[in-house]
Order: structure tokens, then C-alpha cells, then sequence
């Protein structure tokens, strides 16, 4: 059994007691909870301690006093077993296990434990959705994690969408080049692209002749507003021939990389806000329930209370422990007015630059069309076993 070896060979070589339980509901998402121990056994078998306190010392080697009188002290673990960098090689391990299982039961699929960053996908990562937001998302409930995914979603198809046209259109320029290069007859300057299109629409009313009148007119008036569109295009960018259309297709490329930065940026932080807001609206809902715990005298009542209200105050408890590791020092009063001010300020701006995404795509497509243009225009120019060879070559592309 996978489960069992991986939790033999990483944990309980190590002398960790672990307790696994697989779960799978068939509803898509099988999955296995693993819980250590943090205590190791001594050679009698009793549970050993787990960490140990050091004291403080000063300059000068001695004990440093608090104002209660106490010595300060610090924390030592005795097992280096919750130490954060195990994360990482427990998760390759588990990558490690699964591939091989996969590659030996004959199934192509592999999987990847490190991040997008790591393995080079520049895309932006969604976020971890939970439990409560994935129950209500399946109700059909939209919520605040299932928005944000979604968005960054179509912002990573629009981000593909984009870069790999872009790379197309590079790909061609650059072979027009390469052939500039390896043809001494053609001239050393660039081609006119103006000329060209109005080479492509000859090409096209030529073509056209064999159909009839009525068919030669409305293609003729769709070829005009296609090169009107093209020449107009060039006109307001300033592009005159191919080397300028390679540094305009640069900067749009650079453009569209620029507002997807942003984005990038403005997503981490809605990440940010989203955890923040949660656990401070948890903190601020529970706190009246563990206030309460908190002035119980007697244990009896008070375990019997913590037992009744286990879920409230476990939420209070991550919220104050969250909160207290990421707001500054000092905070008394949480500002979940301003964070949620914040969050739709930053939710406007990533629409705001969703749609000069859009724009930039538009400019793409725009470019693919003086493309398919100025490629017909070129073929036009060549001789017919060269326009063979270079029309096989654009389908194989």
C-alpha cells in the first residue's frame, strides 16, 4: 500500500508514531489525513518531552531578568520533527512515491510538488479554497475565494492566449529576416508594409475575378475595411515596415507583461486581505465565547463549556493566533473596515486592468491580420515552388 510505505519510509523511520486515514466520497477529491506525534518515546516506551527552554544570556554570559522577575527563555525542540524545511522534502517524497507509482502502473500522468514560480510557469496561483467555501461553491453560492479564482483564471487564459500569439508573430518576423538575409537580390531595407498590403489586396481582387459580380463586390468592400483597419493601425502606431513591426510587437508584449505584474501583485494582496478579513471576522464573532471560557472557575464546568462550544472557540483560537503573527505589534483594534475598503479598491483595479488585457489581445489580433496579409502579399512575389514550400510551412505551423 502507497500510503503505508510513504508513512513508513518518512515518518516512523524517523520514530514518529503516525495515524493516516484515506478519504474518498467519490464527489472528486480523494485525499489522506496524516498526524504525527511531536514527542518522541524513551527507551521504556513513555513519551519523552517534545522541545525544552534555554535561558536568555546576555553580553557578559549571564541570565537576562524581566520586569516580573522571571528569566527570559526561549523554546528548543529535542526532534527537529516540526521544523518547516521538513515540508518541503516530505512533499517531494510524496511527489517521488506517487510518479513512481504512476510510471510503473503505465499512466503518463505525473505530478509536481514544487510551485509555479519553481518550476518556471509564469501564471498567477489561485488561492486554497477550504472547506466552507467549497461546500458553498457546489451549492452554487458564490463566495468571496471562489470569485477571486475565477477571475485569476481567466486572467492566466487571457496571459496564454496572449504570449503564445505573440510568439507566433515573433516566430514569423524573425523568418522573414532569416529569408531577407539568405536572398542577395531582395533589397537590404525592410519591406514597406503599406505597399504590401495594397500588393495583398491586387492579390485578392485578382483572385476574385473567377466568382461572380456579386460576390467580387462584397468580398472587395470586406477587403477594404480589413486593409483600412491594417493601414490605420500602422498609421497611429507609427509603423512603416517589418523592423519597426518588430519593436511594436516588443512593446506590446512588454505592456501586456507590465499590467499582468500588476495584477500579480494586486492579487497577492487580495490574498492577503482575504485571510485577514476572516480571521478577523472570526476573531470578533468568537471572542464573547472565549471571554466567556475565560471566566469560568471551576475545570469541570469550564471543560464541560469548551466541549460544548469546541468549534467556536478552536476558530477563535487559529483567528488569534493567525492575527497575532501578522499584524504589528501593539494592535488593539482590528481594521476590517479598511481592509475591505482596500479589497474592492484593489477588486476595481484588477477589472480596470483585466480589460487593457483585453485591449492588448485586441492589438494581437490586429497584427495576426497584417500577418496573414502581408504573408500572402510576400507569396505573391515568389517564385511557385517557393510559395509551395512556404505555404506547407505555415500550415505545419
Amino acid at each position: 500500500m502507497r500510503d503505508a510505505a510513504y508513512c513508513s519510509s518518512q515518518f516512523v523511520s524517523k520514530g514518529m508514531c503516525v495515524d493516516f486515514a484515506i478519504h474518498d466520497t467519490n464527489s472528486g477529491n480523494p485525499h489522506c489525513h496524516i498526524m504525527l506525534t511531536m514527542r518522541p518515546l524513551d527507551e521504556r516506551g513513555a513519551w519523552a518531552a517534545k522541545s525544552k527552554k534555554e535561558y536568555d544570556l546576555d553580553e557578559s554570559g549571564e541570565r537576562i531578568r524581566l520586569p516580573s522577575g522571571r528569566y527570559k527563555t526561549h523554546k528548543v525542540d529535542l526532534t527537529g520533527w516540526n521544523n518547516k524545511d521538513n515540508t518541503l522534502l516530505w512533499r517531494k517524497a510524496w511527489a517521488d512515491f506517487t510518479n513512481d507509482f504512476l510510471e510503473r502502473n503505465g499512466s503518463p500522468e505525473r505530478i509536481d510538488h514544487r510551485s509555479n514560480a519553481e518550476r518556471g510557469i509564469d501564471e498567477i496561483p489561485t488561492v486554497h479554497m477550504g472547506v466552507a467555501a467549497c461546500q458553498m461553491e457546489k451549492k452554487g453560492i458564490a463566495t468571496e475565494k471562489g470569485e477571486l479564482n475565477r477571475s485569476i483564471q481567466k486572467t492566466n487564459r487571457l496571459i496564454r492566449e496572449i504570449r503564445a500569439q505573440i510568439g507566433k508573430l515573433k516566430e514569423w518576423i524573425a523568418d522573414l529576416f532569416k529569408a531577407r538575409e539568405t536572398a542577395p537580390e531582395q533589397p537590404p531595407q525592410s519591406p514597406n508594409l503599406a505597399n504590401l498590403l495594397m500588393k495583398y489586396l491586387s492579390v485578392q481582387r485578382e483572385k476574385s475575378r473567377k466568382y461572380s459580380q456579386r460576390w467580387q463586390q462584397q468580398h472587395a468592400a470586406d477587403e477594404l475595411k480589413t486593409i483600412a483597419a491594417a493601414v490605420n493601425y500602422l498609421s497611429e502606431h507609427g509603423i512603416s515596415n517589418l523592423d519597426e513591426l518588430d519593436a511594436s510587437l516588443s512593446s506590446v508584449s512588454d505592456r501586456a507583461y507590465s499590467i499582468r505584474a500588476g495584477m500579480k501583485t494586486a492579487e497577492q494582496r487580495m490574498k492577503e486581505l482575504q485571510k485577514l478579513m476572516e480571521y478577523g471576522r472570526n476573531y470578533q464573532t468568537y471572542k464573547p465565547i472565549q471571554d466567556e471560557y475565560r471566566q469560568i472557575r471551576w475545570k469541570g464546568k469550564q471543560e464541560k463549556f469548551a466541549e460544548a462550544r469546541r468549534t467556536e472557540l478552536t476558530l477563535w483560537d487559529a483567528a488569534n493566533r493567525y492575527l497575532h503573527a501578522n499584524l504589528p505589534k501593539g494592535t488593539k483594534t482590528l481594521p476590517i473596515a479598511e481592509w475591505e475598503q482596500e479589497y474592492a479598491d484593489l477588486k476595481t483595479q484588477r477589472d480596470s486592468d483585466y480589460t487593457k488585457l483585453k485591449d492588448t489581445r485586441a492589438e494581437v489580433a490586429e497584427l495576426q491580420k497584417i500577418r496573414r496579409c502581408v504573408d500572402i502579399a510576400l507569396r505573391a512575389d515568389q517564385p511557385e515552388q517557393m510559395q509551395s514550400r512556404t505555404k506547407r510551412h505555415e500550415q505545419e505551423r
